[in-house]
């Protein structure tokens, strides 16, 4: 070929001739968006269209013909030139081949040292804490979390699994929820909560020893949104059931169950719910108690199979858990995803509404109390980062990260912690979906992906729609995904791209905010978002710059990954905070290197996956030099996306749910007393998460708290803080003295033995709750005892004119005694056997009519101790009354000698209430946070929708627990007024919390025969 060069430059004259060849029979393959290329499509067609022997016999032919024409050595050359251009075609399809083959070798063996690297298997031990160490411990990314491709250990644990058949109830209330083409972005309330909830349902429904799961969610049945969001059940497909790890069974898998509360034809906002709630918690608890019944049929041997744990998603959700899992007993965990006193905090710091305009727009008073008494009632709240517990957690007055520590520590030793208890802070990064990724060729490797122009990937709708923005599509691309929300923070971003003349010069810019029709129809939130967004692309003429597309389907958003990588993107999300951050998995697992926020969640991410960099929102200069260096800088973009697909792994829905099922082994079964079985109700694992100190590194730790005092009762403090050899026997010894001060502290009963109670309780009177067709449940503590006495007798008078059948019973509810009641009824000329229970002592006690004598002190009443047993959780007992005393003693220190504000009434004090007697004018009672009209329902299976509960005006601070729900409330104008003043302190409206315009809410005219009569006819309760 010596000599011949200007063959080449023939050869290249006659490819660059654009011989107008019709553009309609071109290869497909051939097309760079939109243009074509004759030398491609010349090249092509010779090495694919004619193998090597056609070649070699045109070159024979050439070179038989030798002559001195120019044309024969011009064909000769010909042939070499393109016979060597099919030779090396074939030759760097083998070297790709063997790179493959090499690549999948080198995989393999990675999964087989993480495999051989992986510790004991997490439910063994804390080794679920993997997850949560990793933000903290450790430098290296290899070898911190397992790979979901360690089939073998999977498998394992799988195996140890197949016995259990867990029932797992989950709640995420607001937004719109469904399995399939979720409508992500279309509001503030449907997010990245919505596909977490669904997913996590999804996957924990194909785990091993889970038999079902519920999604409890609200029915909607507005016009304004898709059918699909009224149907009350939809079951969730497993995404790749040929792998699934489940046995199928009657009534297995994962379901999203709708519960109709609230306006039936409206799709209301998240800060509007607040005064439904009530509603929602007994349809679920009707949902939960027929289901347990009919799993208990198909794997319980009859008996009922409850819950293991019920899980609230956010503060809505977590306020129903609370409630629910209080009526069964049954542990509650909690997932916050946002959290009112940071979101407080935040708009605060912002500057643009003061604390009132704050909550009224957001009700964030009312979310932040929710919260608290998630607190209380929670066994674990999992977080998806450290950060998350050590700096918005800590706001609330219900926790305390050292103090938490330290309580379970001396809980491990068998160390009085004077009635405190806190939840467990577990953390565990959500998961995601890996089967639908196609890695394209080179992600591992980080190559150009130049043979990637098939002919499905240009084709794409999504793609043609972002495409259609851009002047110069070639250019990387920076992506944003996320809803047109303030905190979201996108103007800022759209400033760093606009005032950066060499960022707009290198790359694009995407902003995919939700689905849109018409600005005009958006919440006025999210439309003059989406507007001042809109006038900065103006301002700064970024036309052409800039992709907003309208519209998209939750299918596209691989794609839209796919398009950033394909470009070499970024993605970026500049939240002021982000409590997790899954979109940031997410893109990459498509291999896309990202900018972040450093407020929340994504530095935990960052630091396991390595692949991007972390900016401060509020700094528009560092988000455009981060985005700039990843742009600029091909070889730190390359290293980050390889980082990214190496470790994607650590965050899988199988690892999620494996830690998160160990977790819920260690929550202690608390089924309520009448249904256990015998040895059924005993925790697989030895310790409960409060019993771990694993996580307690600092030795130093000084376990000692403010109450101790210089000793206690076993003699020396410091000797029981520091003995650990002992602390099982302790915890025994400790737990048995409880007991056995509760049993001897029931005035008048601690001769009786629980059998007999229980027996009488299921004698003739009691089981007639279960047969009326209406209960009156009267709660109308009055300024005076004769009115409250007066009130009653109206009461019932007014319904025996209408209960000739015996269909109306009688409960009444007071913060008085048994014994003061009994004296009230006497002087009134009423029986006890009028009545079917006495709700006493503000809801600390329930007794039942008997008509003997043997009851309590020798009066016709029978204690119901399963409700003792159901509301002993974190009860603080005894400890909790000696803390109490030393309170009372150190307020009447301060107010001198003299005077004693508050005094300890020990004449009407019980197990499960202190009393406490405060300027001798008020009385505060403490006690467990019952629900009393659940409990009944629960135990004795009344109907929630025909109790009937008569109110006043105002009430104890119990009162609005009272209003709301199935139930009927008749709220009796001019009795209790005074009591308003025990609610002056509350932080948020009670039509917050109590749908004063629900169809189960009347205000009577008064209280006498006639208005309350009225009332009830307009309830449907008696006919007009």
């Amino acid at each position: 070929m010596a000599g011949n060069d200007w063959i080449n430059s023939y050869l290249e004259a006659i490819l660059d001739v654009d011989p107008g060849i019709d553009e309609a029979k071109s290869s497909l393959l051939l097309r760079e968006r939109g243009r074509f290329s004759p030398t491609r499509y010349f090249v092509e067609e010779v090495i694919t269209g004619f193998d090597e022997t056609d070649l070699h016999r045109s070159w024979i032919r050439a070179a038989a013909m030798r002559s001195t024409q120019e044309r024969n050595t011009r064909l000769e050359n010909m042939c070499w030139r393109i016979w060597n251009l099919a030779r090396k075609k074939k030759q760097l399809e083998g070297e790709e081949v063997q790179r493959k083959a090499k690549r999948n070798v080198e995989r393999e063996r990675g999964r087989r040292e993480a495999t051989a690297d992986m510790s004991e298997d997490l439910s063994e031990g804390e080794k679920g804490d993997v997850h949560g160490g990793i933000s903290v411990h450790g430098d290296s990314v290899r070898g911190r979390m397992p790979r979901i491709s360690s089939v073998d250990v999977m498998e394992n644990w799988a195996n140890q699994q197949k016995g259990k058949k867990l029932y797992i109830v989950l709640i995420s209330l607001h937004g719109l929820i469904r399995g399939e083409n979720m409508e992500l972005g279309r509001d503030s309330d449907t997010g990245g909560q919505v596909k977490y909830v669904v997913e996590l349902a999804r996957a924990l429904g194909m785990m091993p020893g889970v038999y079902r799961v519920d999604l409890l969610t609200r029915q909607v049945s507005s016009p304004d949104v898709d059918w699909s969001y009224a149907e009350p059940t939809e079951m969730l497909n497993p995404r790749n059931s040929e792998n699934s790890m489940q046995e199928l069974g009657e009534s297995s898998g994962a379901y999203i169950i709708r519960i109709p509360f609230g306006p039936k034809d409206k799709y209301i906002e998240k800060e509007l719910l607040w005064p439904y709630l009530p509603e929602f918690v007994d349809g679920a608890l009707n949902h939960i108690m027929q289901m347990s019944k009919v799993l208990g049929e198909h794997i319980g041997s009859g008996n009922a199979v409850w819950p293991v744990a019920i899980h609230g998603h956010y503060a809505d959700a977590g306020d129903s858990a609370a409630l629910l899992s209080g009526a069964l007993n049954v542990p509650m965990i909690f997932t916050g995803h946002s959290l009112g006193r940071d979101k407080l905090e935040q708009l605060l710091k912002q500057g643009r509404q003061s604390r009132e305009e704050i909550n009224t727009t957001y009700k964030i008073m009312r979310r932040i109390e929710a919260e608290e008494l998630t607190l209380d009632a929670s066994e674990i709240i999992i977080t998806s980062t450290k950060q998350e517990i050590e700096e918005q957690w800590r706001l609330y007055d219900g926790f305390d990260p050292v103090l938490e520590r330290k309580l379970r520590a001396r809980t491990k030793r068998g160390v009085s912690c004077h009635g405190r208890f806190m939840p467990r802070m577990i953390v565990i990064p959500p998961g995601m979906e890996f089967h639908h990724i196609i890695p394209h060729d080179g992600d591992m490797d980080g190559e150009d992906e130049k043979n990637d122009d098939s002919p499905a990937s240009h084709d794409l709708p999504i793609w043609s729609e972002i495409m259609r923005f851009f002047s110069n599509p070639r250019k990387p691309m920076i992506l944003a995904l996320a809803r047109p929300d303030p905190k979201k923070n996108i103007t800022t971003l759209v400033k760093a791209f606009g005032e950066c003349r060499l960022l707009r010069e290198l790359a694009n810019l995407t902003l995919v905010m939700g689905n849109r029709d018409d600005i005009d129809e958006m919440s006025n939130t999210n439309a003059s978002y989406l507007l001042s967004i809109i006038k900065l692309i103006d301002k700064y003429d970024l036309y052409g710059q800039v992709a907003y597309p309208k519209h998209h389907k939750q299918s596209d958003v691989p794609e839209i990954y796919r398009l950033a990588a394909k470009t070499k993107g970024v993605f970026i999300n500049p939240a002021f905070i982000e409590p997790f951050g899954l979109t940031l998995i997410e893109a990459a697992a498509y291999g896309l290197p990202i900018v972040a926020t450093k407020n929340g969640g994504p530095v935990d991410i960052h630091r396991v996956l390595d692949n991007g960099l972390l900016v401060d929102p509020h700094d528009q200069q560092s988000v455009a030099d981060a985005l700039l260096k990843l742009v600029s800088d091909k070889q730190l973009w390359a290293r980050c996306r390889q980082n990214g697909l190496k470790n994607i792994h650590s965050f899988s829905w199988p690892e999620h749910c494996k830690t998160y099922l160990a977790r819920i082994a260690c929550c202690r079964p608390r089924q309520p007393r009448w249904q256990r079985i015998e040895g059924g109700c005993q925790s697989s694992e030895p310790e409960s998460p409060s019993d771990s100190l694993r996580d307690i590194q600092d030795l130093s730790l000084n376990l000692k708290l403010s109450l101790d005092g210089d000793k206690n009762e076993s003699g020396n403090l410091d000797a029981s803080l520091n003995i650990d050899d002992n602390a099982a026997d302790g915890k025994i010894k400790l737990g048995s003295n409880v007991l056995t001060l509760a049993k001897g502290a029931i005035g008048g009963i601690q001769k009786e033995s629980t059998e007999k109670v229980d027996n009488n309780i299921g004698n003739s009177k009691f089981p007639t709750l279960m047969r009326r067709k209406y209960i009156f449940l009267i709660a109308v503590d009055g300024d005076a005892t004769v009115d409250f006495l007066e009130t009653i007798k109206i009461v019932v008078e007014m319904a025996r004119k209408e209960n000739s059948a015996g269909l109306i019973g009688y409960i009444l509810s007071t913060a008085m005694t048994i014994s003061e009641v009994h004296s009230l009824l006497a002087s009134g000329g009423l029986s006890a056997l009028d009545f079917d229970a006495f709700i006493c002592n503000s809801g600390s006690e329930v007794y039942y009519p008997s008509s003997s004598t043997d009851g309590v002190i020798g009066l016709p009443f029978v204690l119901d101790l399963d409700y003792h047993s159901h509301i002993e959780y974190r009860w603080g007992g005894e400890c909790l009354r000696k803390t109490l005393v030393r309170w009372v003693a150190s307020v009447n220190d301060k107010k001198g000698q003299h005077e004693q504000t508050v005094v300890e009434d020990e004449s009407r004090s019980t197990v499960h209430c202190y009393a406490f007697k405060v300027n001798e004018q008020s009385s505060v009672n403490l006690l467990p946070s019952p629900s009393l009209v659940l409990y009944l329902y629960v135990r004795w299976g009344i109907n929630l929708s025909n109790v009937v509960v008569f109110v006043g005006e105002s009430g104890d601070t119990d009162y609005e627990g009272l209003l709301g729900g199935l139930h009927k409330s008749v709220i009796l104008k001019g009795v209790g007024s005074s009591s308003g003043k025990l609610h002056a302190n509350r932080s948020y409206l009670l039509e917050d919390v109590i749908p004063f315009n629900g169809p189960n809410v009347v205000q009577s005219e008064g209280y006498k025969v006639n208005n309350i009569k009225a009332s009830l006819v307009k309830l449907g309760v008696f006919k007009g």
